[in-house]
């Protein structure tokens, strides 16, 4: 079985990379309305492949948003089946004056593809598609197998929720994969055993009834660009530990064992920030920079506007200033809770020379793999069968809203296979895929359908 997989897959692995190739090359921003044919496209892009490796029913079946991708190949109604989840969907482009080539072109440097969504998610969603070919083409399909890829993780799944209460028969399984996080690195291979939270905001503040000209107005009238960096500053204190009344009241405290296991990962902290071209790393007082990123909740700003921000000088006070915020959540932390307790704050701090007007984005739970399922260990094994290593269990600083939604709908548990790497730069310009982890998480994945049929 093993040499058959191989062997198929070194002989069609050009092919493999050209078919994820032009997947890139499709601008399916989901943010962006001026992007809803490239969504379809994408989506009828996705169905064909699934075709072509051979899935017996696949449909493009329509949400109130974009569409959600589904195939299937049942093999035995007897035998378990795997539900794999991804999304075609990819974050904006911008700034686009910092992507070394064209987002959408895709450029292979150095071993490694650089385009918009090659590791977040079209790289990542597409090794499955591979390996389930692998394993059709080659008469060695273990379990029954059926896709959800779907068009709108980016802007927070709107419609997943609906269409999968609306169609729980069909995507009925015994676990669900995802490979929509990274690994530590391809010598020391790790899985994912959470994701965090998510509760995204955005803030509006408004000073006068107009921009106002600097000289005249400035000093007898509030800046709203001047209040909202103090408003948000005044969010961390000198330990960085979040102010907001009540933001860590429900936060389930990791255990020693876990934070010891977590610190078996190798982590070097001067090329860690040497990669991301800062001096000095900054983070909670009393918890190292893996715990920052993966066991504690946070607080950041996504993107701040206001005034004049055009090329030149133009001196203006100006009536409104904005900013986007989110908050990354741990197990036990609500989302909705978290996010009503971040618009009223906003409103509540504000002092009466400007108004706020706060508003919810979007959100999401966070979510836990036990590391004794059958999934995980699955998952485990089939790691330690390709990489001849233990994998390290480790929590992600991500956040996938379905993850909670799909348990809930579904009753079965997660195993997250991801194989990118945080250095990917995802969400990011010039974001990248190493070709070896993408044909490594082609390798691998019928290994995960191996042991989880054997369990």
């Amino acid at each position: 079985m093993q040499q058959a997989w191989k062997s198929y897959q070194e002989q069609n692995k050009d092919r493999f990379l050209n078919e994820m190739l032009e997947l890139l090359r499709i601008p399916s921003i989901s943010a962006n309305t001026e992007n809803a044919g490239d969504m379809q496209r994408c989506a009828d892009a996705v169905a064909q492949r699934l075709r072509e490796a051979g899935a017996d029913r696949v449909e493009v079946m329509p949400t109130n948003g974009y569409p959600v991708v589904y195939g299937e190949k049942i093999i035995d109604p007897l035998k378990p089946t795997v539900l794999v989840y991804g999304h075609y969907d990819v974050q904006p482009a911008d700034p686009l004056e910092l992507w070394h080539s064209g987002p959408f072109e895709p450029v292979i440097k150095d071993g490694k593809v650089y385009a918009r969504g090659s590791a977040d998610d079209k790289g990542q969603f597409y090794m499955h598609v591979k390996a389930f070919e692998t394993m059709v083409q080659t008469g060695t399909q273990t379990t029954n197998i059926k896709f959800l890829i779907e068009g709108e993780e980016e802007v927070g799944s709107p419609n997943l929720e609906q269409f999968v209460a609306d169609n729980r028969d069909l995507l009925k399984c015994d676990v669900i994969l995802i490979s929509d996080t990274s690994m530590i690195s391809m010598e020391n291979p790790s899985i994912d055993v959470g994701v965090r939270g998510l509760a995204y905001i955005q803030v509006e503040v408004t000073g006068p009834n107009r921009d106002l000209h600097s000289g005249v107005y400035g000093g007898a009238v509030a800046n709203p660009a001047t209040i909202l960096a103090k408003m948000i500053a005044s969010c961390h204190d000198e330990n960085n530990h979040i102010t907001i009344p009540g933001f860590y009241d429900d936060v389930v405290e990791a255990t020693p064992e876990e934070r010891e296991l977590m610190a078996r990962a190798p982590f070097d902290a001067q090329e860690y920030a040497a990669d991301l071209g800062v001096q000095e790393l900054w983070g909670e007082k009393g918890y190292t920079t893996n715990e920052h990123t993966g066991i504690r909740p946070t607080l950041e700003v996504n993107g701040m506007w206001s005034g004049y921000t055009g090329e030149g000088a133009k001196t203006v006070l100006p009536s409104k200033a904005y900013a986007k915020i989110s908050a990354r959540l741990v197990p036990n932390q609500s989302s909705e809770k978290i996010t009503q307790m971040l618009l009223e704050h906003f409103r509540k701090i504000a002092p009466a020379s400007v108004q706020v007007n706060a508003y919810n984005l979007h959100g999401g739970e966070a979510y836990m793999t036990p590391l004794d399922s059958k999934g995980y260990q699955a998952a485990a094994k089939a790691v330690k069968e390709t990489f001849g290593k233990e994998p390290i269990p480790v929590r992600g600083g991500g956040s996938i809203p379905i993850c909670a939604i799909l348990e809930k709908e579904l009753g079965v548990k997660i195993v997250f296979m991801g194989f990118g790497l945080d250095s990917d730069n995802l969400h990011s310009p010039n974001e990248k895929f190493n070709l070896e982890n993408y044909y490594k998480g082609i390798e691998t994945i019928p290994y995960f359908h191996q042991y989880f049929a054997e369990a």
